[in-house]
Parts: structure tokens; sequence; C-alpha cells
């Protein structure tokens, strides 16, 4: 009973549709899983490319869980931990942009491509820097101390419900131009806009890079 108690600050006051404001902003916007959903919905098809969706959403979902309930404080008790993970996946979204590049119907030697898969989404969370934003903003901003893994578990449903639909719209959009890049060469400027996004994507990264390197 008092754990019901203590989720009315969540509840009613006020915080709720704020949360629910962050959430759909940050989940509709540009960033690397939406980018990387739209190359794999003109390259796919919808179909094919809802195990990456489904593991992205689900992946966040359970990251916005972990965080809040203290992996986020064993990043600030070591802060290497958090730097070495944010320049690893950094890197890896170079990588994921260069395939991305490359990316067609066909790959080298006549063999199919093969979009994400649920497990590798879902995994790419904790190396998606826009990931780690929301999820420490969701736990530092939304959730009051009053009762707080209550209102967690609350909040966390909220932004999963919002954050499916929302990164859906990006695979329609990739999806849904299938029909009008036929064209190989379109596929490749498609896909090669995906990319540079992409990258573009990193520059909060670089940006602290610069001041580290400027701080030596």
């Amino acid at each position: 009973m008092n754990d019901y108690t203590n989720a009315i600050p969540l509840l009613s006051g006020g915080l709720l549709g704020p949360l629910a404001l962050f959430a759909l902003v940050s989940s509709i916007t540009p960033g690397p899983n939406n980018v990387m959903l739209a190359a794999s919905g003109l390259n796919f098809g919808f179909r094919r490319t809802l195990p990456h969706l489904l593991g992205v959403s689900i992946g966040f979902t359970l990251m916005i869980l972990l965080v809040g309930a203290g992996l986020g404080a064993l990043f600030q008790s070591s802060p290497i931990l958090y730097t070495v993970l944010k320049y690893a996946g950094a890197a890896y979204l170079l990588y994921l942009a260069w395939k991305i590049a490359r990316a067609g119907e066909l790959s080298e030697g006549g063999r199919r491509a093969q979009p994400m898969t649920f497990l590798q989404a879902a995994a790419f969370q904790w190396v998606n820097p826009k990931a780690w934003v929301m999820a420490v903003g969701v736990a530092a901003a939304y959730i009051p101390a009053s009762g707080f893994y209550i209102n967690l578990l609350i909040g966390t449903l909220v932004c999963g419900i919002i954050n499916l639909p929302s990164i859906g719209v990006w695979v329609l959009f990739g999806s849904s131009l299938r029909g009008l890049l036929r064209q190989p060469g379109a596929v490749r400027i498609f896909n090669g806009a995906m990319a540079l996004l992409l990258v573009g994507s990193l520059y909060p990264v670089a940006l602290d890079l610069a001041r580290a390197l400027a701080g030596n």
C-alpha cells in the first residue's frame, strides 16, 4: 500500500506529461537507432526489420530500468568505464555507418545481406550514446525520490509504450521508399545519406574528445 501511495508524485504530480513528451521527442527525432531502422526498412522491408525494431524498443526500455535501478551509479563511481564504453560505441557506430553506406539487396558474392537481429539491436543500446543520454535523463529528471522504484517501473512502461510506435515511423519511412527507389544508384544514395547522418549523430562524442585533447 505504501509503495502505491508513494507512486502518486509521478502519477498526479505533473511529471507524467513531461515524461511522456520527453520520451516522444527523444524517440522520434533522428539518432543512430532511427537512422539504422530507416535504412533497414528500405533495404529489407518492414517485416524483415521487425526483429531489429523490437530489439531497439525492448532493449532500450530494459536499459532505462537497469540504469535507474543503479547501473548509472556504477559509472559515476568509475567514470573510466563510461568513457571506454562511449568511445567504443562511437567506433562501432562508425563501423555501422560504413556497412550502411555499402548496403544493398545483395552483398558481395551474391549472398543476401541480413538485417540486424533482435539480440544485436538490444545489445546495441549499451553502446548508443543517445540511448545513454535518454536513459540517464529519465532516471535523473522525471523519477521522483518518493516511491522511487515503483515510479521507475511506471516511467519505464510509459517510455516503452511511446518508444515503439515512434521508432516504427522510421521503419515505415524507409520501407515506403522501396517502391520509389528501384534503381541501385538511388538506393546507394539513400544509404549514403543515412550513413552520413549516423556519423553526424556522433558530434557530441567528437566534441567531448576535442575538449579532452585541448585540455591536455
